[in-house]
């Protein structure tokens, strides 16, 4: 997707920057990242994960009241491990389901907005805040995000060099074949096993292909040919049917310079 190509939001709301930019803030803390590996691994304590990021508790509790508010990470009553003195009852933080699945969304999809020069330099810290999140905890490959349906959030990182895409099917999607197969709720998408469309890595690309799908494939909302491919970009929209029983996909390529080895 090309800049022209996309909505440019050169009349954002200012109150919208501002929130967008406070959002931003609570993610750029190398500090607060940090702390979000941490919990994605399990439920922490507030002391465990202040030795653990090298700080004071006083300040490790200041960055999780900033993820609480943000709605990243859970705060619920546990126990303590074993001390000199007992187990003691403590607040333990995890990570919200999907939280970090959330964020990249976000982030991608507001990226992708194109939002025009602003006093808060929200587009560039976008998109340098995606890729700092995406290579923490995905690795610097390219993501298929869902964006709306059942599924919505989901990340999928394409680590391999070609993917079957469809709906779920008990059939599988053949021997020997990398599939990533939707809910059984997205209707109008063909089921995996024939499958809906294709992946395929083509250098550090990757390219799309329509295999005859009932309601067709759509990019950036122009239709494909029957087995034709397409060059997907940064930021283009997949649509695999359309309307509330299709599916849409978000897909986003790793930082440039920083392409995994399965995609070099």
């Amino acid at each position: 997707m090309t800049e022209s190509d996309r909505t440019l939001l050169s009349g954002a709301d200012p109150d919208f920057l501002e929130e967008l930019s406070d959002y931003l803030d609570v993610l750029g803390n190398p500090v607060r990242l940090r702390i979000l590996q941490l919990v994605a691994g399990g439920s922490k304590d507030a002391r465990s994960l202040s030795r653990a990021v090298g700080t004071s508790y006083e300040n490790t509790r200041k960055h999780l009241d900033r993820l609480l508010l943000a709605g990243l990470v859970t705060k619920e009553a546990g126990l303590s491990g074993e001390t000199a003195t007992g187990v003691h009852p403590v607040w333990k933080y995890a990570l919200v389901p999907g939280g970090l699945e959330r964020v990249v969304q976000n982030l991608a999809l507001f990226g992708n907005l194109g939002i025009a020069a602003d006093t808060h330099g929200v587009s560039l810290r976008l998109r340098e805040m995606r890729d700092q999140v995406s290579s923490t905890f995905f690795g610097n490959v390219s993501l298929l995000l869902v964006v709306g349906g059942p599924e919505d959030g989901t990340v999928f990182p394409l680590e391999g060099r070609r993917y079957a895409l469809g709906r779920e099917d008990p059939a599988g999607a053949g021997a020997g074949v990398e599939a990533i197969a939707l809910s059984p709720a997205y209707t109008a998408v063909t089921r995996v096993s024939r499958p809906h469309c294709r992946l395929v890595a083509a250098g550090e690309a990757w390219q799309i292909e329509d295999c005859e799908s009932t309601g067709g494939t759509q990019v950036n909302a122009v239709p494909l040919r029957r087995h034709e491919r397409r060059l997907l970009e940064d930021g283009d929209i997949i649509d695999l049917a359309r309307g509330p029983q299709g599916a849409r996909l978000l897909f986003t390529v790793p930082p440039s310079g920083q392409k995994s080895d399965h995609q070099a």
